[in-house]
């Protein structure tokens, strides 16, 4: 189905198309034939080249983390607000949001995100394992976070700085109890408004959040 706003356009642009070849004097016995196969193929009639799709690596390496855990850590799926809750590049214009052009991530941010964060506790080295739900664990903690903000944030037309935010909750998974709560942010430069470096931005804003979660988590567990 098409997203709402552009569905009803195309299908307004298929309807401008019968009448005209009603009014060139095409059989009304052919036109409800042609309308049906327009609607059966659907909006890929007149949609473009699909998005590009941008990865995230996170930070290459880990390091600085005093000490370690032999705890067993559990990483859920973060909650977002449905405008992050996508596969979509979020762009931030004072208080305006919207969307990347033809581009995005290979899957829900919160995905993403969370893949990345267990792999950065990998790559410290320093907890002895770390999972998300479903991977058999015996779970001594949960990092439970919320993605506040992804984005890109425009300062001109083409300038600004990747910003990334989480509010994140460090839960005792024997008793429920919050073992303690930060908020973590990371702003990286853009060199250029194009998704390219846009992404790149985001990557090192996003790896700034992540080595600072790692070495704040192990400090508290």
């Amino acid at each position: 189905m098409c997203p709402d706003g552009e569905g009803a356009w195309r299908l307004r642009r298929v309807g401008a198309w019968l009448f005209l070849k009603w009014r060139e004097g095409w059989s009304l016995r052919t036109l409800p034939l042609l309308a049906m196969t327009l609607l059966i193929a659907g909006c890929s009639l007149f949609r473009g080249s699909p998005p590009e799709t941008f990865d995230l690596s996170g930070p290459s390496a880990v390091s600085g983390v005093p000490g370690g855990t032999a705890a067993q850590i559990l990483i859920p799926e973060p909650s977002a607000l449905k405008t992050l809750d996508s596969e979509r590049i979020v762009v931030a214009s004072g208080q305006r949001l919207f969307y990347y052009p033809d581009a995005q991530w290979p899957d829900r941010m919160p995905r993403v995100y969370q893949a990345r964060a267990i792999e950065a506790f990998e790559k410290s080295k320093k907890a002895k394992a770390v999972g998300r739900p479903g991977e058999g664990l015996s779970i001594d903690y949960q990092i439970i976070t919320n993605i506040r903000a992804f984005e890109y944030r425009e300062e001109t037309k083409d300038s600004g700085y990747a910003h990334v935010e989480v509010f994140v909750k460090v839960m005792d998974d024997r008793d429920g109890r919050i073992v303690a709560t930060r908020t973590i942010t990371g702003d990286a430069a853009v060199a250029a408004n194009t998704p390219d470096h846009v992404v790149a931005g985001l990557d090192a804003a996003m790896s700034q959040v992540l080595i600072e979660l790692v070495r704040w988590t192990l400090g508290v567990i």
